[in-house]
């Protein structure tokens, strides 16, 4: 007896504890682990988000970029973390479903972190180095037939959705030659150098270089055109029909960070993405936000499970 009293004071004190940290949440500034490199659209995305989210809490947030492996390091380094709501994460559907899966990981992401929220959707644009032979995507498909595996692609990393692509691309045109490269802004650099041929990457990033004339955009990989991007043919108008990819962003917290705290950051979240003018920003980066159903972290994890 006396051991189980002792027992359930420990238990009580710790819950105790727990609700004392969930009602004082944030006392401090909070940490968000980008797991790509500067400048690319999961970085774009957090940077947006994390600075409306501080007026939010009224705690500074600061983005850290932690790189590698499709990813999985950041994984690593937030799953390892104090789940106390300092030290939350941004990634998308590649380096939480996509790249455990390629990589055979053996790491269960779908129960391995709390969810908070989903918090937005784009397209790939396919595109290519201003001087690549091919001027639309019928051509580009043409010339990758012609010369299977010589015609180069650039991705984020192994993994990703670009990576992905890739080889979606490859089984149904013919093979290419992927170089990965430790993000998405890397990975453009190259295409934009003239140093490889072609990559997929997410509106976030691929519309400003397209804007800018330093890039050959084909087209989106939906079913319907873009509002930023009303020139911009879908695949199914530019001769590839239903070569679909939509990308999801959202933010994870360590497994075990009190629900209220994860409320609280779910909250501040939805204040961010309802805020006019961040969704003005979003959309121009050829970004959607996610319907009001999709915001809770519950949808966020049937997602990934899905």
């Amino acid at each position: 007896m006396r051991r189980f009293l002792t027992r359930l004071a420990a238990f009580a004190a710790a819950a105790t504890a727990v609700t004392a940290l969930a009602q004082g949440y944030p006392t401090r500034p909070i940490t968000v682990i980008v797991p790509f490199s500067a400048g690319g659209p999961t970085d774009t995305i957090g940077r947006m988000l994390a600075e409306r989210v501080q007026r939010s809490l009224g705690q500074p947030v600061v983005v850290e970029n932690v790189v590698g492996a499709g990813g999985t390091i950041a994984n690593n380094k937030v799953m390892q973390a104090a789940p106390d709501g300092y030290t939350i994460e941004i990634g998308h559907i590649g380096t939480h479903v996509l790249a455990p899966a390629v990589q055979s990981l053996n790491v269960d992401y779908v129960n391995g972190f709390e969810p908070i929220a989903m918090v937005a959707t784009n397209p790939e644009v396919i595109v290519s180095r201003l001087d690549f032979p091919a001027k639309d995507l019928k051509q580009l498909i043409a010339h990758v037939k012609a010369n299977p595996g010589k015609v180069s692609y650039a991705t984020g990393g192994a993994g990703t959705p670009s990576h992905i692509m890739a080889a979606a691309f490859g089984t149904d045109v013919a093979p290419l030659n992927v170089v990965h490269y430790k993000g998405a802004a890397p990975a453009m650099q190259d295409v934009i150098a003239g140093h490889v041929d072609l990559s997929f990457d997410q509106a976030a990033t691929a519309l400003n270089y397209v804007r800018g004339g330093k890039v050959r955009a084909y087209a989106i990989t939906a079913k319907t055109r873009i509002a930023s991007a009303p020139d911009i043919p879908t695949v199914d108008e530019a001769g590839m029909p239903g070569f679909y990819m939509s990308i999801w962003h959202a933010f994870w917290a360590p497994k075990g960070t009190p629900r209220d705290v994860v409320a609280r950051l779910n909250a501040a979240l939805r204040e961010a993405v309802a805020d006019p003018a961040i969704r003005k920003r979003l959309e121009d980066i050829g970004q959607e936000i996610p319907p009001a159903e999709l915001l809770s972290p519950e949808a966020l994890r049937a997602v990934m499970r899905a």
